[in-house]
């Protein structure tokens, strides 16, 4: 089964726990960011990827040209551990690590969380790629991926008990939009996924092809 296959049926399974009302309140505020055209202030293939440098659960600082200088790069921003979507592709990121790895490139993924809380992620999800903590959503800003969490899912996010804040270590209530990139050694974009609906993510199969036609092409 597919990340988009798994996706589609867990979709189906929150869905049909959750109040009429709380999916109408929800639609509507992903129609609302759909139409805010916050995607398209997103940095595209062909732009250059700003430099970063983030914890990782642990504390330990990756900075993005250092990993640049030895491998290309796949970055997958997040929303946080408590997102299970979130969950559900970085642990099929995680199955595609040996194939990532063997096609020369290195993984990362980025989320808002505090690195204590990606490291609880980390665990959760067995994961043995770097998980950064982007707190303050900086480097998401950079890539053009930020959103703030609209007043009215607040009280719905902290029904299913999920506290941003606590998550975030701040109180701004932004988030990514979820998005991947496959960067060059140069820092160019050569892959861009980024998408607006939270439930929908790049299955990494895309991710593999990416690469592969950038080994085709050098």
């Amino acid at each position: 089964m597919t990340l988009t296959q798994e996706i589609n049926t867990l979709r189906q399974q929150i869905q049909a726990k959750m109040p009429e009302e709380t999916k109408a309140v929800m639609d509507q505020a992903m129609e609302d960011l759909v139409n805010s055209g916050v995607a398209d202030q997103s940095l595209k293939v062909g732009d250059k990827a700003p430099n970063f440098r983030l914890p990782n659960a642990v504390g330990k600082t990756v900075e993005l040209q250092d990993l640049l200088s030895r491998n290309p790069v796949v970055i997958s921003f997040y929303r946080g551990g408590w997102c299970p979507y979130c969950n559900l592709e970085l642990r099929t990121l995680q199955q595609s690590l040996p194939e990532i790895k063997e096609l020369g490139a290195t993984l990362v993924a980025i989320s808002p969380q505090t690195p204590d809380n990606s490291l609880s992620t980390v665990e959760k999800n067995d994961l043995e790629f770097e998980v950064l903590s982007d707190v303050g959503n900086q480097v998401a800003k950079d890539f053009g991926l930020v959103f703030v969490l609209p007043k009215e899912l607040r009280p719905i996010y902290q029904d299913f008990g999920i506290d941003l804040p606590a998550h975030n270590g701040e109180d701004t209530f932004e988030l990514p939009i979820p998005a991947t990139y496959v960067i060059a050694q140069d820092g160019t974009i050569i892959h861009a996924f980024v998408e607006v609906d939270y439930t929908k993510r790049l299955d990494p199969k895309e991710i593999i092809a990416a690469l592969k036609q950038r080994s085709i092409a050098a």
